[in-house]
């Protein structure tokens, strides 16, 4: 109906290119047959990963507590863990932020101190780091006995212009990948992994659309073939004992 609408009352110079449009932005997200992303900067509100990422922390924000550290800043610690965190550190590998309290390296282990965290918070980290078995072998390290690692890595991801180009962008994971990772340096009875995401929200989010953009019901869906976000909770055995 609505094309036969337009055939009569666009002109036949324009006929083309509006019906093009009109195919494009009539079909879901209107993304289809895009070259370009909507958006690259994610300005249009919450990305979508970030609305994973942040439903995973909600779930288990009694694990923040105690002395926290967070790579980056300390706005999730703060967020989840409010009164019951005593410590907030902050990590990062560069000086220059003066938020950071801990100048290290996650992939050597130097500059962080070891069993001394009752809990860590990386979202969105390890794709940077290039050892990255080595960092999770660190990270278990920093912990105190019995303390938890809050964690998040991509599935399906753009590349990070930013972070290539400041220490490279090596990594994308699957539960799998994830599940035996962890589990070299936790024992896999410490190590709860989850999927987030299905190909709906994986595609709206390589184009930019933020998650408001989405019903709860397309967020909610799990897909475990089309992996957007993969979530980690890690525990250091109160032994405190490495894995063997």
């Amino acid at each position: 109906m609505l094309k036969r609408t337009l055939k009569r009352s666009v002109p036949a110079a324009l006929y083309r290119p509006v019906t093009s449009l009109w195919r494009r932005l009539s079909s879901p997200l209107g993304i289809q047959r895009s070259l370009k992303p909507l958006s690259k900067w994610f300005e249009r509100g919450q990305p979508i990963d970030r609305f994973y990422i942040e439903e995973f922390l909600q779930q288990h924000r009694d694990d923040v507590r105690g002395r926290v550290l967070e790579a980056g800043d300390s706005s999730y610690t703060m967020r989840f863990g409010g009164n019951a965190v005593t410590q907030a550190d902050v990590l990062n590998l560069l000086p220059g932020d003066p938020h950071t309290t801990i100048l290290g390296d996650l992939s050597t282990g130097a500059g962080i101190p070891s069993s001394a965290f009752d809990c860590m918070v990386l979202t969105q980290v390890l794709q940077f780091i290039y050892d990255v078995r080595a960092a999770v072998a660190n990270v278990y390290a920093a912990l105190k006995p019995g303390g938890v690692l809050l964690a998040s890595v991509p599935g399906i991801s753009q590349i990070s212009r930013y972070d290539m180009e400041q220490w490279g962008d090596y990594w994308r994971f699957t539960d799998a990948s994830a599940r035996l990772l962890f589990a070299s340096a936790f024992g896999p009875e410490n190590v709860s992994v989850h999927t987030h995401g299905n190909v709906l929200t994986a595609c709206a989010f390589l184009h930019g659309f933020a998650a408001h953009e989405l019903q709860p019901e397309e967020r909610a869906y799990c897909d475990p073939d089309y992996q957007l976000v993969i979530t980690v909770r890690a525990v250091k055995s109160p032994a405190g004992a490495a894995a063997k």
